[in-house]
Order: structure tokens, then sequence, then C-alpha cells
């Protein structure tokens, strides 16, 4: 039951550290109405994490950076948004190394088909990212407005990456109610969806509907991974070993060292490992 050290893990949520925190998460903060998001916070969820890593003061290439952390911790690939300069330079310059997600804000519908398809042909993403809670104004993950976008996703054969659960942020929660997604893989029965950031409090939900609809995944993104809920391991232990899938949170709120410091202590099962580091997310981002 020991985290292996021969598999080369794949990272389904990596970045490149950055100096601004605060207008990077600028299109969160410009919602919430409490004063700590607004002005002491240089994150968001500060108050959920502990030692988030440093902001990037050193001059230092932030792509070599978290290419340094991704060698220390054998982490061969990262699944990294096309949004910034220097991930579309770590695109060009390392791509044996970065996969490319897209995020996308179906408030503007045809702006991000149009997008998408752009993503597809430039950069070969091989995620679609929304964020429900995060938009403005929020979209439920069943909404109309969704529809077009998994409709894509479906026709270029690439997964939809969806928030799910409570969001850290302190932003309304109704956008992201786990139960939705039952809609959501009924009408699109082909569909490959992972759900982001844990679920909860409906993880057992999130269990149930991944035992019903087989293009349901789950990625531990943004998840210490002695807080795994406990729901998840179980599954992933028993028939869900095929369904969960490593992804972290570095450098927006844990470092590498923290996540994999963590992580020799998850009780996952000899079979699953090689699954949950690897094999799945390279299933899902059609690396094989």
């Amino acid at each position: 039951m020991a985290m292996p050290t021969d598999v080369p893990i794949i990272d389904c949520m990596i970045s490149f550290p950055i100096e601004d925190k605060k207008k990077l998460y600028e299109f969160i903060t410009k919602q919430t109405k409490d004063s700590q998001s607004k002005d002491e916070y240089q994150f968001p969820v500060e108050y959920m994490f502990k030692d988030v890593p440093e902001e990037h003061h050193s001059g230092e290439d932030p792509v070599a950076v978290t290419l340094r952390e991704m060698d220390k911790h054998n982490i061969e690939k990262g699944l990294i948004g096309i949004g910034s300069d220097n991930s579309q330079r770590a695109l060009k310059e390392h791509p044996d190394r970065f996969i490319a997600a897209l995020s996308v804000d179906p408030n503007d519908i045809m702006g991000s088909l149009g997008r998408i398809v752009e993503g597809h042909e430039k950069y070969d993403i091989r995620a679609v990212d929304v964020f429900p809670c995060g938009l403005f104004p929020q979209i439920a993950i069943n909404a109309p407005q969704m529809y077009p976008i998994y409709a894509k996703c479906c026709e270029l054969g690439i997964a939809a990456w969806v928030n799910a659960g409570i969001p850290g942020p302190r932003l309304k929660f109704d956008a992201q109610r786990v139960d939705y997604i039952d809609d959501v893989m009924y009408d699109f029965p082909d569909l490959v969806f992972v759900t982001r950031h844990g679920c909860e409090p409906w993880e057992e939900l999130a269990v149930k509907l991944m035992l019903k609809w087989p293009g349901l995944h789950y990625c531990t993104s943004a998840f210490a991974p002695k807080h795994y809920p406990k729901a998840i391991i179980d599954y992933a232990n028993t028939r869900g070993a095929d369904k969960i899938i490593y992804a972290g949170y570095y450098p927006m709120g844990l470092s590498l060292d923290r996540i994999m410091g963590d992580m020799v202590d998850v009780p996952f099962r000899d079979h699953v490992w090689p699954k949950f580091l690897r094999d799945n997310a390279a299933r899902v981002l059609k690396l094989t």
C-alpha cells in the first residue's frame, strides 16, 4: 500500500509562480463582500490553507521554477491553463512536459465555443475548465448555458473539468451542487466529466454518481492528501480505481513538498496507485 516511487506522475492541476496573486484573483474578489477576501487576502481562500507557497520575487524564470519542482517530485507532465504568457511559452518550449487546458466562461456562449475550437487547433487542449461559482453571474453545472460547452467537448473528444461542491472563496455555492451532475451525464452519455475541488459535502453522492455514469471522474485538486475524503479513498480501493485522478494545487495554495509529504500516508491499495498517479489521467487526457 506504500506510494510507489517509480511511477512518472501526471499532475492535473499545476501552474507557475506569480508575483501578483491579488490581481490574478480579481475575478473572484470582485464578487465577494467580506473585507478579508477583498482587502486582506492575496489568495481568496487563505483561511483554508497553511503555508501557502511564497510569491515569486526571485527574478527566476517561473517556468524553470515549476519544472524544478516537478523534477524533484517525479512529476513527468502537468496540466496547465493556456491563459498566460508563461503557460503559452511552456507549452511551446516543453511540449513533453506540459498539457494544455482552457478555462471558459459560458456567459459568453459563442465566444467560449470559438475559444475551444481555437485552443484545440492551436494548443491541442485536452481539457476544458469551468468554475461555475466563480463566474459572474454564476452559472450552474446543469444550466442551459453550459450545454453548448459540453456538446463541443463531446464533438472534439475533450474532457470537461468542472468545479463541484462548496467553493473555497466566500461565494454562494448553489451553482456547484453535485446532484446537478446527474442531469448533465444523462443528457451527454458520451461526455468525459471530471469534478474539481472535492465535491464536499456531497462526496458520497459523487461516488454514487460515478458508479452510475461511466464518463464521470473525480480529481483531487486543491486538497492536501491528508484531507482526501474517506469516501473517495474507499471508492478508489474498491470499485473506483479507474475513476480517481491525482491533481495538485501548486503554487496556488499548496507546495509540492506538502502534497507529496502527505501522499505517502494515503492508504491506497497497491493496484490503485499507478492508476491514480498516472494511468487514469493519461486515458482521460488521451495521452496514450
